[in-house]
């Protein structure tokens, strides 16, 4: 039979860096323009389908600014829907929008009421007739197994679902089509030693306290310069000098946001300078952010057009692209070799962005992973679902809509009539204006008679139920008029809800402390070994809600106590090479400080032994590059550090 399958195939990715990739994957098959269409605009994407371009490429974006002009004729045409890197963003909304596009009988109706309308909409929601799905992803979510996996019943009466087909991470790294990015994973710890510069002992909320403690320190300039050192030490040592893909090695910087990503592009150009490195680097970042009090972007501080990165990337003299959000998902480089991770992953988030690593070069034989934020633990359990099959362990409970339902009708911040009000308003194409008045009314009532925790019950279960619904809307068999104008209202209603005021307990921990040392430590290379059988997830979460947290308070030494102690233990081994250091380098160290020896010289004892203290802190902090051990017990001992300082001052005194 050579009737065709599908007048058409449309391949949707969800980010243009992926958007471009794909569309030069598919020309290098032939001479092909007459074949495939690149949809630009919204305009190339309405003329494609029109025209019957049988290969049709563009980002889900596209859709919603051309649903209203798409002709009722490609109704009844056929489809093959091609999504790479399926996601969370193929259900709900985007989904809707595109079905409606394509859908038989999907037509808006002459005199349709609102009641036709929410079902027209319901109806749109679904997996299409005339459409065929196939998505591709490395890392499935809950959702996409549910929409497009295959549903496998349970003796227990329990349905899962597992993929069409599967390619795993552990075959394509067999067949060596990907490298395996945790044969070298080596994570990194970092020691800190905090100081108090108030002298009362102000009581903090612990959690939020330490959390920002650690920012802190982690984003400290010294703290910042030290982990650029090491990166660009180790990239020109142990990558460079070896020679790694043929000397075409490149490496990615992950940082935690785009004042970190900034902090370490400048720390990278002044340290590249000072080791007369022929090589530079490159920041990747969004839009436009304040740094030292004026405004940057990449292009500005890396003298090109953004869109230039993934090419200049791959040309001398450029070797580091330091990242924020930007790069971490969807990016294709082979020579990327090197990846140093200075923000916290887990999960799917973490198994993408390492796998920026993977790709696959002929003469690359390894990768490698220095990681400053995450251990050993947190990598392994995030790619484990992924090494093998991932299957759904069950199908998404569509009674617990009812539960929701049944819990934000209790709380009474809106009337049944309000609901229906608004709903069709909005399906008869009112203005916003009239939508305001009633959820400002709703909210009044949110803020006036629920107290903090239903204020936070009541937000946290709409998001909840808006979540829910938009997922198991497009895969349900059965509809619900209610469930569905809910879902529109509380889309409404949840951005006008203000958040619960919340005192900041941890505020000022900041302004109280300061870092007095820092150090990171290499720990041994690590290769991670992953479970070699299929992985179960969780299905879509249902719930949503509950109470506000209660702060726990403490007092800024026990946090500053606890916070060292959390990141700072170090056990006590060498105690000969301690005693040397003790008895002749330090004080050898200490009696030659300039300030010292003033003080000494042309001072009485107290204001020498002050100069003394300063000088043995300054000698300490330098120890640390050496004896990380000495420095622990001086810095968390409290008795230790008397005896020495007392020690040192009176064998440097006199």
């Amino acid at each position: 039979d050579d009737t065709e399958a599908f007048d058409s195939i449309i391949v949707v990715t969800d980010r243009k860096l992926l958007d471009k990739q794909i569309r030069d994957t598919i020309k290098q098959f032939a001479q092909v323009s007459a074949t495939v269409g690149h949809a630009v605009h919204s305009g190339d994407l309405r003329g494609f389908i029109q025209s019957g371009k049988k290969i049709i490429i563009t980002t889900v974006q596209k859709f919603p600014f051309i649903l209203d002009e798409i002709g009722s004729e490609h109704r009844g045409r056929k489809f093959a829907i091609i999504i790479d890197e399926a996601h969370s963003s193929q259900g709900g909304k985007t989904s809707a929008a595109l079905s409606m596009a394509l859908a038989v009988g999907g037509a808006e109706e002459e005199d349709e009421t609102p009641e036709d309308r929410i079902n027209r909409i319901m109806e749109a929601r679904r997996m299409l007739p005339n459409a065929s799905y196939f998505a591709f992803t490395a890392t499935p979510k809950n959702k996409t197994l549910e929409i497009f996996g295959e549903p496998d019943p349970q003796a227990h009466g329990m349905v899962k679902h597992r993929p069409f087909h599967s390619y795993t991470m552990k075959q394509a790294i067999q067949e060596n089509f990907i490298l395996d990015v945790l044969k070298y994973y080596t994570p990194v710890n970092s020691y800190y030693k905090l100081i108090k510069t108030v002298e009362s002992d102000p009581e903090f909320d612990t959690k939020r306290a330490k959390k920002k403690l650690r920012h802190y320190v982690e984003g400290h300039d010294r703290a910042i310069r030290l982990k650029a050192e090491i990166m660009v030490d180790h990239f020109h040592e142990q990558v460079l000098a070896l020679s790694k893909i043929g000397g075409q090695a490149r490496a990615m910087v992950v940082t935690s946001g785009i004042e970190r990503a900034i902090q370490y592009f400048q720390a990278f150009r002044d340290y590249l300078k000072e080791r007369k490195s022929p090589y530079q680097a490159i920041v990747a970042f969004s839009g436009e952010h304040e740094y030292g009090g004026k405004k940057v972007t990449e292009a500005s501080l890396n003298g090109f057009a953004s869109n230039q990165i993934a090419d200049q990337i791959v040309e001398d003299p450029y070797r580091f692209l330091i990242c924020a959000e930007k790069f971490q998902t969807g990016y294709d480089e082979p020579l990327l070799h090197t990846m140093y991770v200075d923000k916290v992953l887990s999960g799917i988030k973490a198994v993408q962005t390492l796998s920026r690593l993977n790709r696959a070069h002929p003469k690359k034989h390894d990768v490698f992973v220095l990681d400053f934020m995450n251990d050993a633990d947190t990598i392994e359990l995030a790619f484990a679902d992924y090494y093998r099959t991932t299957i759904l362990s069950e199908e998404t409970d569509p009674n617990k809509l009812h539960d929701l339902k049944a819990v934000l009708d209790g709380y009474q911040v809106y009337a049944p009539e309000q609901v229906n009000t608004l709903v069709d308003l909005y399906l008869s194409g009112a203005d916003r204006d009239k939508l305001d008045p009633i959820l400002d009314a709703c909210v009044a009532t949110y803020q006036e008679h629920l107290d903090e925790n239903g204020q936070v019950d009541f937000k946290g279960k709409s998001k909840a139920f808006c979540r829910t619904y938009g997922f198991l809307s497009s895969i349900l068999p059965y509809t619900s008029a209610d469930w569905e104008r809910l879902s529109i209202f509380l889309n409404f209603l949840v951005p006008k809800l203000p958040a619960p005021i919340e005192e900041d307990l941890s505020k000022g921990i900041l302004e109280a402390i300061d870092m007095d040392s820092y150090r990171v430590e290499k720990q041994s290379v690590a290769k991670i070994l992953l479970p070699d059988a299929d992985a179960d997830i969780e299905p879509v979460p249902t719930t949503g809600g509950g109470r506000k947290p209660e702060p726990e308070l403490d007092r800024l030494s026990n946090i500053i106590k606890a916070f060292n102690d959390q990141f700072g233990s170090i056990p006590w081994t060498d105690s000969d090479r301690v005693h040397k250091l003790i008895t002749k380098d330090i004080p050898a160290r200490v009696g030659a400080d300039t300030a010292y020896q003033n003080a000494r010289q042309n001072s009485d004892k107290q204001n020498a032994r002050i100069e003394h203290d300063k000088a043995l802190a300054r000698v300490m902090t330098a120890v640390l590059k050496d004896d990380t051990e000495l420095f622990k017990q001086f810095s968390d001992n409290e008795g230790f550090k008397k005896w020495l300082t007392d020690t040192v001052f009176g064998l440097t005194y006199g």
